[in-house]
């Protein structure tokens, strides 16, 4: 790919994903942020991080617009692809402005705030820009993660059978201190579901990652526990996929301790076995147990990832850019956009059976 990069948006995420921009991928030319301090800084800490000669060009929302807001950046020649990790509620927007700008996006996810706003983003992608060529992905590193690839592939293979029911528990305490918590955007959200969007889509993308059919019904209800946690913290769903399987999924930010149960993260059952994944600090740990058909034997699999999907994801973009063959197929904003129609059918259920594939049709 011809061109640099540049990053818009100077927040946590952003500069826990520096080192992940290795040689590998075109040179970091330019960072944006709405204030000129938080570019500044961040800039600095990417020189740093990145063993750059000199830090990036940045751009903000303060000064003579003409020469150092967004739009200029967005001029920019030789700066090919950027890479948003802003607001949620910012992102749609700031794609779009790219993407006029000529400019190929990895977004950070959510793709969107509501499937609402998701369809009009990506129908729009669909009219106006990828018919010119321009490449737009989610950045969902649960989707990445090899880990999570192995096992959908491990079911896939039929190590454990038809799958017939499956579980997810995410179970996170967040209080006042966490540095996730402690960001404007965060603590008094503008968005449905608080965390359980900004991080439940992880959870939905693992498992549309590892499960063989796509997920079609749900019925569950939603809660606030933790004032500060508005509007909710916790979801509790069954859900199905067809006349395939069923299952159920656990997602709360308002656990009373740091300290989690002794329960699997992922847990799928098949006709001939079972398989589960956890996080245990950076790696992901898959294991599966199975029934020889046969001899009834019991027989067990157990592999280690080591947990490196933010990478994997920068790589997959910049492959599909350079049309290599061996580039993930990852990061398709529909099927980003199911993550959110599954957090947002959860929210707002109530005990009703919410059809998913009305929210997100097959195609667009």
């Amino acid at each position: 790919m011809s061109g640099g990069i540049a990053i818009l948006g100077a927040g946590i995420f952003a500069k826990e994903a520096l080192v992940s921009l290795g040689t590998s991928v075109p040179p970091l030319r330019a960072v944006y942020s709405r204030s000129e301090k938080s570019a500044q800084y961040f800039a600095v800490e990417a020189a740093q991080a990145l063993n750059l000669a000199a830090p990036p060009a940045i751009y903000h929302d303060s000064g003579s617009p003409s020469q150092s807001d967004l739009d200029a950046l967005l001029a920019r020649s030789d700066i090919s692809a950027v890479i948003v990790v802003l607001p949620i509620t910012l992102q749609p927007s700031i794609i779009l402005k790219a993407l006029t700008a000529g400019k190929h996006v990895l977004s950070e996810k959510p793709v969107a705030p509501d499937v609402k706003h998701g369809l009009e983003l990506i129908k729009k992608y669909n009219e106006v820009y990828k018919p010119k060529g321009l490449v737009w992905r989610v950045a969902e590193n649960f989707e990445a993660e090899l880990g999570f690839r192995a096992a959908g592939a491990a079911i896939a293979a039929g190590k454990i059978g038809k799958v017939i029911f499956f579980r997810t528990v995410t179970y996170n305490h967040i209080d006042k201190t966490s540095k996730w918590y402690n960001t404007p955007w965060r603590t008094v959200p503008d968005y449905q579901g608080g965390f359980l969007l900004d991080g439940g889509v992880h959870t939905i993308a693992a498992l549309r990652t590892m499960l063989p059919h796509r997920l079609t019904h749900l019925t569950g209800f939603a809660s606030l526990n933790k004032d500060y946690l508005e509007p909710h913290d916790t979801i509790n769903v069954i859900v199905r996929s067809g006349t395939n399987f069923h299952g159920t999924a656990e997602l709360t930010w308002a656990a009373p301790t740091k300290s989690r149960p002794a329960t699997d993260m992922f847990l799928i059952t098949g006709t001939e076995g079972w398989l589960s994944v956890n996080m245990v600090g950076g790696v992901l740990k898959v294991m599966i147990k199975s029934v020889d058909g046969e001899t009834g034997e019991e027989k067990k699999e157990a592999s280690e990832y080591e947990v490196q999907g933010v990478k994997a994801e920068i790589e997959a973009f910049f492959g599909v850019i350079e049309k290599r063959a061996d580039a993930l197929a990852i990061g398709n904003p529909l099927e980003a956009l199911r993550d959110v129609a599954f957090i947002q059918a959860s929210l707002n259920s109530n005990g009703s059976l919410v059809d998913l594939i009305d929210l997100v049709p097959e195609s667009l």
